[in-house]
């Protein structure tokens, strides 16, 4: 079972929590650091070849979140554009085309292992959809995507993987994709999620910023920061809230806080 609840206020700590946390304060060292960014798609590459397409469950529940794939049209069978920027192996993509057949998705991943495996999965048509390996902080999107031609744009747990340092060229370079007066749907990791506190002592690589053992990196967003992140590159934010939930893993009687930003910018 789990509840949720959406709204403005962050995630309280309790006090043994905010114990935990204060003692993890030590940085990875900036020879470590480099590193990591350096080999940034190398330890994505390994993720997806351990993993395979297993890791993630499929994501059904995308067109129920975000009502707005439907919304956005301005009549019912209206053939959408849309770019999932960073899609990993196909969890959210092919169950999107699935629900809806009148949707053609541009997909584009940092690891060109993942992009094979969208490429060989049975839905994977060409008619549908164009899938590319790109580096959405350095590969510009017009090589692939014509300008101001996308509906919608999807961005879910994508940039937490990137530095924040450069964060904003990847919604720099989404705006010149986007039609104006369409939006960048996001969710992403927020403040204090329960795998923000389960990480170790010399994890840490900056402010809300950790690295995990397999050197794949995770940030976790304040409404604040983020709101202000998509103002300077001239999107207007619509919506942009945490969402809370409480798991509760019953076998093991664990109740386990998540916490998300889910937001919707919009280009003007």
């Amino acid at each position: 079972g789990a509840f949720q609840k959406k709204g403005h206020s962050a995630r309280v700590l309790s006090p043994e929590e905010a114990e935990k946390l204060a003692k993890k304060q030590v940085l990875v060292s900036e020879f470590k650091q480099l590193k990591l960014e350096k080999e940034a798609q190398k330890n994505w590459d390994l993720f997806y070849k351990r993993n395979s397409t297993n890791f993630f469950k499929d994501r059904h529940w995308t067109t129920r979140e975000f009502q707005e794939l439907k919304a956005c049209r301005e009549f019912a069978d209206q053939r959408l554009t849309i770019l999932e920027a960073g899609c990993g192996v196909g969890n959210c993509l092919f169950p999107l085309l699935e629900e809806d057949k009148n949707i053609f998705a541009y997909a584009c991943d940092f690891s060109p292992r993942a992009v094979e495996y969208v490429k060989q999965n049975a839905l994977y048509s060409t008619e549908r959809c164009k899938v590319f390996q790109c580096d959405l902080t350095k590969d510009d999107l017009l090589d692939n995507i014509p300008a101001d031609s996308v509906d919608v744009v999807t961005l879910i747990f994508v940039l937490s993987a990137i530095h924040p340092d450069k964060m904003h060229l990847v919604l720099r370079n989404i705006y010149k994709v986007l039609k104006p007066g369409k939006c960048v749907l996001f969710r992403d990791y927020g403040l204090y999620d329960h795998a923000m506190l389960r990480f170790k002592s010399g994890s840490k690589l900056g402010e809300n910023f950790y690295v995990r053992q397999d050197g794949t990196r995770s940030y976790f967003f304040t409404e604040e920061f983020l709101s202000q992140l998509f103002k300077a590159e001239g999107y207007e934010q619509v919506v942009n809230e945490y969402v809370q939930r409480e798991t509760v893993n019953r076998k093991e009687d664990l109740r386990v806080p998540r916490v998300f930003l889910q937001s919707k910018f919009q280009k003007p």
